[in-house]
């Protein structure tokens, strides 16, 4: 498994409370979550090629 690195981040409550239901709905933990849509952001924006784990 590729090494990760931790960071904090800060979101508003708000915010937090719609990605645990989206996370919940996708059977992904929040970390996962942010994860992949960080990853689907990168690949749309060109500047990460997709990969066969982008979609997990």
């Amino acid at each position: 498994m590729a090494k990760k690195k931790a960071f904090v981040l800060r979101v508003n409550p708000e915010m937090m409370e719609v990605l645990e239901k989206w996370a919940q709905d996708e059977f992904r933990s929040i970390n996962g979550q942010i994860e992949f849509l960080l990853n689907n952001a990168l690949v749309k924006a060109g500047r990460k090629k997709k990969s066969n784990n982008s979609t997990k």
